[in-house]
């Protein structure tokens, strides 16, 4: 069954009607106030959303941490069930294998930039530790992979679907508009949404549209095996 991400939470109550409006996983973005990514909120903020979710979803920490010791010890904190690596820092087998004698029940999915033919071989040698793989785009106005709003080639990502054998989840661009032709396209495992499932005010991202939200997990969700 394809399953629905729905990137980046702010409060208990956004992450609470997404679940409603059929997302499978949800996704929080830490960082400071006033960081440099869209939808970042604190750590006791974070907190709060997955407290008020517990099982109800997939919870997926989206981490912005630099160093591997940082990233293992919010995931400590705030125990996810998915930990995202997109952003400076990127994963190990040594630092899969500390993350999960930290936290033994979290996945480590890694964020691959779809730039070209090289993402392929990337995407296969993160295959080897990560549990999950999460295919992107890379914005010039936002660090590290994803909330570009843009798609990328997804003939690259089809590609790299059929060479690994852990899940993949397409994002990048995705909205109702598209989701549909990206799955018949790429075949993932998963699909994700931020840009096209928000709200934009000033330039900003402020909020998540819950009609889009449900729209865009309503196609995915017709799709069948």
């Amino acid at each position: 069954m394809m399953f629905t991400q729905i990137y980046s939470l702010q409060s208990a109550e956004e992450a609470l009607a997404c679940i409603e409006a059929r997302a499978d996983r949800i996704g929080v973005l830490t960082e400071e106030p006033g960081g440099p990514y869209p939808c970042g909120v604190t750590t006791e903020e974070c907190r709060k959303i997955f407290a008020a979710v517990k099982d109800r979803a997939v919870k997926v920490l989206i981490s912005t941490k630099k160093s591997e010791e940082e990233a293992i010890e919010e995931a400590a904190d705030l125990l996810p069930d998915v930990l995202h690596l997109c952003a400076e820092f990127r994963g190990s087998p040594e630092f899969r294998r500390k993350l999960k004698e930290r936290v033994p029940s979290v996945k480590l999915m890694e964020a691959i930039g779809v730039c070209d033919e090289s993402s392929i071989e990337d995407a296969i040698v993160r295959s080897e530790y990560a549990d999950i793989l999460l295919l992107d785009t890379i914005a010039d106005d936002v660090p590290g992979i994803g909330a570009a709003g843009k798609v990328h080639d997804w003939s690259i990502d089809r590609r790299i679907v059929e060479a690994v054998n852990i899940p993949v989840v397409l994002a990048g661009g995705l909205g109702p508009d598209n989701v549909l032709e990206a799955i018949e396209t790429v075949h993932p495992s998963g699909v994700d949404s931020l840009t096209k499932t928000s709200i934009k005010e000033n330039g900003k991202l402020v909020r998540k549209d819950i009609d889009a939200v449900r729209a865009f997990c309503a196609l995915a969700h017709s799709v069948k095996d």
